[in-house]
């Protein structure tokens, strides 16, 4: 199968470029990959394109003008674009494994949704990693938080990774699924346009529509670097997840679909 692996950025070149490198370390490449890009300035998109003059494999820079928050909205224009039948996401502030992208696939199947799990990394292991340039973690370094996430284990994951109908604790920063899965709920809700639930709200469509939860655990591991977090108001998108949940929705009115016509 094809893979496209999306990658959702904002004004942090320095933290893309340690996530394209660790993208040129895989075991296993993606066979294009889809910069979503939520608006950032022109120093990213001069970035991007000296970049991929010399990527082994084609990239696609999509780009939306800043307007807030709208990453459900450029997640959907990069799917759009992408020609992949499996699409693996990350965020632009992650430094991926080795073998994430092969863990990926192993674990695909139609009808699955993979969770994988985030290595927490501490801000003064962040800019000492930014400072070298360095994508090689290992689990046993200082300056990582959640170290159980770092281990990697192909036998610990057959024996932890799990299913579940659960939509609690989804992360948009590790996840992968077939583009089918994703066109049959039409994709991320544009509706939401701040920080939150956007991921949450999605996922509970595709559990609506038949999707299973697969948690991946010790496998597919990717490190977060870190960033203060702005405020975050969940009001109005709590009420639109809510919505989902109640009325046992399945399809979004304003999706992948709808992108298309959105500036």
């Amino acid at each position: 199968m094809k893979i496209s692996l999306i990658i959702t950025t904002y004004n942090w070149v320095e933290a893309l470029e340690l996530t394209l490198k660790s993208v040129e370390n895989q075991t296993v490449l993606p066979d294009e990959i889809i910069i979503a890009d939520d608006g950032s300035g022109n120093d990213t998109k001069e970035f991007i394109n000296d970049y991929k003059k010399c990527f082994k494999i084609p990239i696609n820079h999509v780009w939306q003008e800043d307007r807030g928050f709208r990453a459900a909205l450029i997640r959907n224009k990069a799917i759009y674009k992408s020609t992949g039948d499996y699409i693996i996401g990350i965020d632009g502030d992650m430094i991926l494994h080795p073998l994430f992208i092969e863990n990926h696939i192993k674990f695909a199947k139609e009808g699955r949704y993979i969770q994988g799990g985030r290595v927490l990394l501490t801000k003064n292991k962040t800019n000492k990693i930014l400072k070298e340039k360095r994508v090689n973690i290992r689990w046993y370094e200082n300056g990582i938080k959640n170290r159980k996430n770092a281990i990697y284990s192909n036998l610990l994951a057959k024996i932890f990774s799990y299913t579940s109908k659960q939509w609690e604790n989804i992360r948009s920063c590790n996840f992968s699924l077939y583009k089918y899965d994703i066109k049959r709920v039409n994709g991320f809700n544009n509706n939401f346009t701040k920080w939150g639930r956007e991921d949450s709200e999605f996922v509970v469509r595709l559990i609506n529509s038949g999707v299973e939860v697969f948690h991946l655990k010790f496998n597919a591991i990717a490190y977060h670097l870190y960033h203060k977090e702005n405020k975050k108001d969940l009001t109005e998108n709590d009420t639109i997840l809510l919505n989902t949940i109640k009325n046992n929705l399945s399809y979004c009115d304003n999706g992948l679909k709808e992108s298309l016509y959105i500036d």
